[in-house]
């Protein structure tokens, strides 16, 4: 049965949109507006689409998902994903290392067995043994002080309401491929991660919380590179993510506007 009506109606109020202004952004009357949130009417294609991106909301998330009993869709528990993972001879988990040419592949291949059993396999003895752990070779410069080439170790987090803001993560998603961001978590309020980069020459952007397929949090770096302390590749200061939060709320604002 779709949520179509129920949804418009909750996401239209929570977000202080009248009738009148969805209906002159979607340039259709008023009455219809009230029609699709009284289940009397649907929308065309090209109009749910575009309803959609008023709303901040996924085309199947708004038909088939009731937001306003269960919450966005995005942090609702996971199911158990079985996870591949290699070991030693005493059954002690390995790292596998994605690398940068193999990032590609792992989109595809992060499930098969056979295909996880051709990439490098290592082991840090520091590391907790609680965890499970995977490596990621960076590519490009948007995490400066760590420079591409610098392999990132991260930790298996489950579910996406998990992620807590501030914090570095790989994340392996349908549209972005395998990144390493700063991630603040705005799943609740519009079902979508903000992922920021380090380097202030990279704009930030958004993905939707179902285009996520797994998710590695940053817990150890190896790097051939030592930092010249007098070289702009400094390390990010408390103020210099102050003022990156600063500038995030503000392009938050403007999505939301």
């Amino acid at each position: 049965m779709s949520c179509l009506a129920s949804n418009l109606r909750f996401l239209r109020k929570q977000k202080a949109i009248t009738q009148n202004d969805l209906a002159d952004q979607l340039d259709v009357q008023r009455t219809m507006i009230s029609a699709y949130e009284d289940g009397r009417s649907e929308p065309k294609l090209a109009t749910l689409q575009k309803l959609c991106e008023l709303l901040q909301v996924g085309v199947e998330e708004i038909l088939s998902h009731d937001i306003e009993k269960l919450g966005r869709k995005a942090i609702q528990k996971r199911g158990i994903s079985i996870l591949t993972i290699a070991a030693d001879e005493s059954d002690n988990e390995n790292i596998t290392l994605v690398a940068q040419k193999a990032a590609a592949g792992y989109l595809n291949g992060y499930a098969d067995p056979v295909y996880m059993e051709t990439l490098p396999q290592f082991h840090l003895p520091n590391l907790s043994r609680q965890g499970t752990f995977r490596a990621f070779e960076l590519s490009g410069d948007s995490m400066l002080p760590l420079v591409p080439g610098t392999i990132v170790v991260g930790a298996y987090v489950e579910q996406l309401k998990e992620i807590k803001s501030g914090k570095t993560y790989v994340l392996v998603t349908q549209t972005e491929g395998v990144v390493y961001k700063r991630i603040f978590n705005y799943l609740e309020e519009n079902g979508r991660l903000f992922l920021v980069s380090d380097n202030e020459h990279y704009k930030p952007y958004e993905v939707r919380g179902e285009e996520v397929m797994e998710i590695w949090e940053a817990k150890a770096f190896i790097s051939t590179d030592f930092p010249n302390p007098g070289d702009k590749k400094r390390p990010l200061t408390l103020d210099d993510l102050g003022n990156m939060i600063r500038d995030i709320h503000a392009d938050l604002r403007k999505i939301k506007g």
